[in-house]
């Protein structure tokens, strides 16, 4: 997307939520903290989760409620949504929300398919919106200073990622396929993108699930990614620890020419040039975090102008990441991420009967 429409910076932006159970509360939470912005609607298919929701969450005032975003935005007023719906659904609010004119910050992933994503992408051009996909974990102050902190070691060669929890959400996620792959491990293929700065090139991937595990799709999984450049990324991780576990990060190390950058998910940075001993890297604590940093990130560019991290067409790269590793995983075989995007890109096209949305599709 090469422009989007921004909206008045005089004012509290007005945010109608979709969304109000799971994540929904979060979300919520993040919302009513942020004097930038002001909820005035929550949709959800279920009315009394929604009451229930801002009740529980001790949230005052008058937020209206209803079933569908477009509606409730015409009722309030509001400049934006805020899509948490589960993952099937992202598409259809999406649409809803870009066709009323409305722009959208929905959570990850952006879409159950990648022609999906590319739809979606392009229905925001069309009407000229912004699409941002809440890749939360890009937004942590440790995070920033490693990459801050990446000039010092040189061309980055390869960086790594050991991640290990064990939760029992219950719900969707337990029955998902791949569900460690789709449902977390994309945010560390999206930070690893953001640190080593190229897109990637190719996966080969292996998954498991042990037959203790209490997730229906495989719940471990190790891959290699290999990125323009040469770099490498190296992901091994586990949703269903048993003994000691990682930050919901993970922890992360980064090779270079001339030294090492060490993250330990949380707040921990350590920069160790060749022959020297590790130093800690200072982190800035005073900036939004996670949810209420892509939120922070969401306002910023529709007051500026200025293209968030996080676009719809940039990020199909990260979701690219996700399905070129589930392929590689069901086939064993190195699966070229290029060749998953044209093949989406391609499904997304002979599936758009829009004259106008089929142009944008065959040149992004």
């Amino acid at each position: 997307m090469t422009a989007f429409a921004t909206v008045d910076s005089g004012r509290p932006l007005k945010i109608v939520q979709v969304g109000a159970g799971g994540m929904g509360r979060a979300w919520l939470r993040a919302i009513t903290a942020d004097p930038l912005v002001e909820l005035v609607g929550l949709v959800d298919l279920d009315l009394d989760t929604a009451r229930r929701a801002l009740a529980e969450e001790g949230i005052p005032g008058e937020v209206a409620l209803g079933t569908s975003a477009a509606a409730i935005a015409a009722e309030t007023g509001a400049d934006a949504v805020v899509n948490v719906t589960v993952p099937v659904a992202h598409l259809p609010v999406n649409l809803e929300a870009l066709d009323a004119g409305l722009p959208v910050l929905c959570e990850k992933p952006a879409a159950p398919t990648l022609a999906q994503a590319y739809k979606q992408a392009a229905v925001a051009e069309k009407h000229g919106q912004l699409l941002m996909i809440s890749q939360s974990r890009r937004y942590y102050a440790a995070l920033d200073a490693a990459r801050a902190s990446l000039p010092e070691i040189g061309p980055v060669s390869r960086v790594s990622t050991r991640f290990a929890k064990g939760p029992h959400f219950g719900g969707f996620r337990e029955e998902m396929d791949h569900v460690l792959l789709v449902d977390m491990a994309i945010h560390q293929f999206d930070a690893a993108r953001s640190l080593i700065g190229t897109d990637p090139l190719a996966v080969y991937c292996k998954e498991a699930n042990p037959e203790w595990s209490w997730y229906a799709g495989a719940a471990d999984a190790h891959a290699i990614f290999e990125f323009e450049g040469g770099a490498r990324y190296v992901f091994t991780g586990s949703w269903i620890a048993r003994g000691e576990e990682t930050s919901w990060n993970g922890e992360w190390i980064a090779d270079g020419e001339n030294g090492t950058v060490r993250w330990n998910g949380e707040r921990d940075v350590t920069l160790t040039r060749t022959g020297a001993d590790p130093e800690p890297v200072s982190v800035d604590t005073d900036v939004p975090e996670e949810i209420a940093g892509s939120l922070r990130e969401f306002v910023a560019s529709l007051r500026s102008g200025e293209r968030p991290q996080n676009t719809a067409a940039e990020n199909v790269h990260s979701l690219a990441m996700v399905f070129a590793a589930t392929r590689s995983a069901e086939t064993g075989q190195r699966v070229s991420i290029p060749e998953i995007l044209a093949e989406a890109r391609a499904e997304a096209v002979e599936a758009e009967q829009d004259p106008e949305l089929r142009a944008i599709l065959e040149r992004v």
